[in-house]
């Protein structure tokens, strides 16, 4: 998965970009308690591991 595709999955789950520095974005939704970050890169792939990690902290099922 890419981190552009990355940050749909995101957004179609109800998040929303709060703040961003440099290449780092950070999301949140109305519902949830924690800020996702995501160290973007546009059409790189996200290493797996990352990926997973990401999801598992935004509560969708990857």
């Amino acid at each position: 998965m890419k981190f552009s595709e990355l940050v749909k999955l995101l957004e179609k789950n109800g998040f929303k970009t709060v703040k961003q520095k440099g290449s780092i974005r950070y999301y949140k939704k109305a519902d949830w308690n924690k800020l996702i970050r995501i160290d973007y890169h546009g059409s790189k792939e996200v290493p797996t591991g990352t990926c997973h990690a990401i999801l598992k902290a935004a509560g969708i099922k990857g």
